[in-house]
């Protein structure tokens, strides 16, 4: 009960000095050696969710009294690992202005921040924004030539013609390639079915695979069934084969519930009816894989953002976050460390025309990039930047591993 208490009050205090910082829209980091950087201190903006309009009233009494909703986690999440990023800098020896926005804010929106004298002053651009968000910020770097990182958005947002925005965080279409090539390599011979749900979403999704099979010399043959909502063992099990080493299950839908119930379901038919099951890149958090009505079956995703249990500086942050927070750090905190610590270094390396420098792998901290340039296919220029590092992960038992 104490240790809640303390969380509480830690986060809190935390919160307060975010809402601080966002007020005056700055955070510095400052070190008395700057021989080695430039003589303009480079400018960052971050965008990210904090919610300190809803938190906080006009004289920053906090709103919500013992209380810390969940929404408010990811974007402080995020700016925490910001945090640390400024501080493994500052001993580093390099000093930055470090501009602090709250994407939800009402009172100083992202169009209002955008189109403000101070922005022309940006040097480089990271968010963790929603859709309408990144086509505001991708517009505007475009327009004054700002390199602009999205962290965690797996969309382009309609983006065209910008090689100033970056995406880290691989687009579906990614995901699905990788996940193509996967099971042509290790399951050739084995029955694959997709199963989904009726949706206009899982049309979509089964239009990747339609259109990689059509770029494929050596198609894959799958098998697509649309499953009633109430389906069952029974309704699966006349479309798997009997005797085989695995059946390759891919579940086609977004939907967390349905790909847990069909996973459940083909687990229970596993004795007989061996599988595996190919699941969506939002099933990296889903904490029922570790139940025992799963425990026979090998569940495979795809995700951008991987760590091994044996990586020295993350332990190091699970460390801080458990002595300072009695909590585990979330990928938000490791992705606002990691972004801000690489895309500075390489501005301050190569200068704001990253494009040419995206492959230098030097200041990688957690995860391995793979960024190339996204191609319009009608006119084949250049339309953005994508990660196309795709790490697959095996989740048994909920043990989680890597799959090389």
């Amino acid at each position: 009960m104490k240790k809640t208490r303390d969380y509480l009050v830690i986060f809190m205090a935390l919160l307060m000095s975010v809402a601080a910082y966002a007020q005056t829209d700055s955070l510095q980091g400052t070190n008395p050696d700057t021989s080695d950087i430039p003589e303009k201190r480079m400018e960052v903006a971050i965008f990210t969710p904090l919610f300190l309009d809803s938190a906080f009233d006009v004289s920053l009494q906090y709103r919500y009294g013992k209380n810390f909703p969940r929404f408010f986690n990811p974007g402080l999440e995020f700016y925490e690992g910001a945090q640390l990023a400024i501080d493994s800098l500052q001993k580093e020896g390099i000093s930055l202005d470090v501009r602090l926005y709250d994407t939800r804010s009402t009172k100083n929106p992202v169009a209002a921040v955008v189109n403000s004298e101070s922005f022309n002053h940006i040097d480089l651009i990271i968010g963790q924004t929603n859709g309408p968000e990144t086509r505001l910020l991708g517009a505007a770097a475009a327009k004054k030539n700002i390199p602009f990182i999205n962290a965690t958005y797996p969309n382009d947002a309609g983006i065209s013609n910008n090689p100033n925005f970056i995406l880290l965080n691989s687009t579906l279409a990614t995901h699905f390639t990788a996940m193509y090539k996967f099971i042509q390599k290790n399951y050739p011979v084995s029955p694959i079915i997709l199963f989904r749900k009726k949706g206009p979403q899982e049309g979509l999704l089964k239009g990747y695979f339609d259109n990689i099979a059509n770029r494929s010399s050596v198609p894959l043959k799958i098998k697509y069934i649309t499953l009633e909502n109430d389906f069952t063992a029974e309704d699966l099990k006349k479309h798997l084969q009997e005797n085989t080493s695995a059946n390759v299950c891919i579940s086609g839908s977004l939907d967390i519930p349905f790909g847990l119930r069909l996973t459940q379901e083909l687990a229970s038919l596993h004795d007989q009816y061996p599988s595996v099951v190919f699941g969506m890149p939002t099933w990296w958090d889903v904490v029922n894989l570790a139940k025992p009505e799963y425990k026979n079956i090998e569940v495979y995703f795809t995700t951008p953002f991987y760590l091994p249990g044996d990586h020295k500086l993350a332990n190091s942050v699970q460390e801080f976050f458990k002595t300072k927070f009695y909590s585990r750090p979330t990928d938000m905190v490791y992705r606002g460390y990691e972004t801000l610590y690489h895309f500075t270094h390489l501005l301050i390396k190569h200068g704001k025309n990253l494009g040419s420098s995206l492959s230098d792998k030097n200041f990688n901290l957690f995860t391995e990039y793979d960024i190339q340039p996204v191609l319009n296919p009608k006119t084949m220029t250049l339309d953005y930047f994508e990660n196309k590092k795709i790490y697959f992960v095996k989740k048994v038992a909920g043990v989680v591993t890597e799959v090389r």
